[in-house]
């Protein structure tokens, strides 16, 4: 009986997604645990928000679902804690609260936060959170990887945005924004669309989420009129510089 070749197994096996859990919730860390790993993730668990901030430093996860309300460090801070930091600027975070007011999520999604979901929520939901956040980051549906309009240049493979050459320091939700507008310059895209695009479908939409996205990507752009305002729509990017 021919004995499969080790090191030949292992090359063709796909890394597995590492999750990290920062909630001090120990009943709901064992269950989001054996549910995540049945689906093939690796987890940590981190119970506060200064653990939590370590091991995402040090381990680099590809994903954090992070809790609020957490002893110590809260996970607002945590969260803008990894968006300033070089290493862990673009690791996509889901913000899972029991803060389920519009205030708070526009808060979190400001911070950098990649979606929002409200407890008490189904695993399953949230595994298909997960999952469509997965398939943005690999990018399944996109081919091109260069975007350029009007001195404003996306780079998908590098993620990094450009204005007239300088690099802009964008949250991964706003580089998603900024991305589905500049591929389509002069449409108008609702509110709802562009969560879709830079949130995912299914995610809650609240109108004043998008309108502070768009108010600090204006400001990062340094050019408000890039970015115009459709009434009783939503936004588009300029067609043309006047």
């Amino acid at each position: 009986m021919a004995v499969a070749n080790p090191s030949t197994a292992s090359s063709t096996t796909a890394p597995r997604m590492r999750i990290l859990i920062v909630e001090d919730e120990r009943g709901l860390t064992d269950v989001l645990e054996y549910n995540l790993k049945r689906e093939g993730y690796d987890t940590v668990v981190a119970h506060d928000g200064q653990e939590g901030l370590r091991k995402a430093q040090t381990l680099l996860p590809d994903l954090i679902l992070l809790d609020i309300m957490l002893p110590g460090l809260s996970g607002f801070d945590v969260c803008r804690e990894l968006r300033a930091g070089e290493r862990t600027r673009e690791i996509p975070i889901i913000i899972i609260s029991a803060k389920s007011e519009e205030t708070d999520q526009v808060v979190g999604f400001s911070l950098g936060a990649d979606d929002y979901v409200t407890k008490p929520f189904h695993v399953k939901v949230l595994l298909q959170r997960i999952k469509a956040l997965q398939r943005r980051i690999e990018g399944v549906a996109d081919p091109v990887d260069v975007v350029e309009y009007l001195d404003i240049r996306i780079d998908r493979v590098r993620h990094r945005a450009y204005a007239a050459e300088r690099e802009l320091d964008l949250t991964p939700t706003e580089f998603r924004l900024l991305e589905c507008m500049l591929r389509q310059p002069g449409r108008a895209f609702t509110r709802h669309q562009l969560m879709d695009a830079a949130i995912g479908e299914g995610a809650i939409v609240l109108e004043r989420t998008i309108d502070v996205h768009i108010k600090t990507l204006r400001k990062k752009l340094g050019a408000s009129d890039l970015i115009e305002t459709v009434r009783g729509v939503g936004y588009r990017f300029r067609e043309t510089r006047e």
